[in-house]
Parts: structure tokens; C-alpha cells; sequence
């Protein structure tokens, strides 16, 4: 007979998934952003000039859901869009001086809610958790 269903590593990933988005939406609600907010700005600190298909890609998310986040963060005056391609159709769209420090304090809260649940947790296994999830990542994506 199969493993119980809550003990599956699946469902376990899920659960944490979900635990650390509701954690983190918690958190970042008082500062004006969600998790998907948060996400895209974190996307585009590391990739500046990023196309939205590019960010869409890189936070796991449908390009109408991209457009939905980036709708709401340029309002707030976090990003801002090319209002030309610069290659093909792909507007660039960059983090604001404003996006800059809010993503500085939101990565704050998100150290926190990740401290949160890795507590209790010596150094060694975070690290080898990392690498066991890295490579759980790699067996379904690349194909």
C-alpha cells in the first residue's frame, strides 16, 4: 500500500508552498505588496530590463496574470515600461527608485517568514534542503 497522502513529498512541498505564501502575503500585506507583487519585483532586481514574458516565465505565472501584478505595480509607481521594444515587441520594464526601496524592505519581511519556517533547523540540512528541492526542480523541468 502507497504512503498516506499528507506524507507524500508532493503534498508536503504544496503545503509549505502555500504556508509560506499565506506567511508572506501576511507580512508584505502592511507594506502595500502580495507574494506575486513581491515575486516580479524580486525578478526584476535580478533581471533589469526583463520583457514580461520573460517575468512571467520566472515567477510562474500566465502572462495575464503578469499583466494583472504589473498593472497594479506600475499604478503604485514600482515599475515602469518601456513605452518602446527595444528587440522585436518586448517592452523592457525596469524596478522605480520607489520599487527599489519597497523591494529592500519586502525582502525583510520574506527573510523573516523563510527564518520562520526553516527554525529549528540546523545550517546543514537548510543547505542540504535547498539542494534536495533544487533537485527535485531540475528532475521536472528539465526535459
Amino acid at each position: 500500500m502507497g504512503q498516506e497522502t499528507t506524507r507524500r513529498p508532493g503534498h508536503l512541498v504544496k503545503r509549505v508552498q502555500q504556508a509560506f505564501r499565506q506567511a508572506s502575503d501576511e507580512l508584505l500585506r502592511p507594506i502595500g505588496l502580495s507574494m506575486a507583487q513581491y515575486a516580479v519585483l524580486a525578478a526584476l532586481a535580478e533581471n533589469p530590463g526583463a520583457s514580461s514574458a520573460e517575468l512571467a516565465r520566472r515567477c510562474f505565472v500566465t502572462r495575464q496574470s503578469l499583466r494583472d501584478v504589473l498593472t497594479g505595480l506600475k499604478t503604485a509607481g514600482l515599475v515602469a515600461v518601456a513605452e518602446e521594444a527595444s528587440a522585436g515587441r518586448a517592452r523592457p520594464v525596469r524596478l522605480t527608485t520607489s520599487g527599489e526601496a519597497r523591494l529592500k524592505e519586502a525582502h525583510r519581511v520574506v527573510d523573516e517568514v523563510e527564518e520562520r519556517m526553516l527554525a529549528g533547523m540546523p545550517e546543514d540540512e537548510r543547505h542540504r534542503l535547498a539542494e534536495l528541492l533544487s533537485i527535485c526542480s531540475d528532475n521536472l523541468t528539465d526535459r
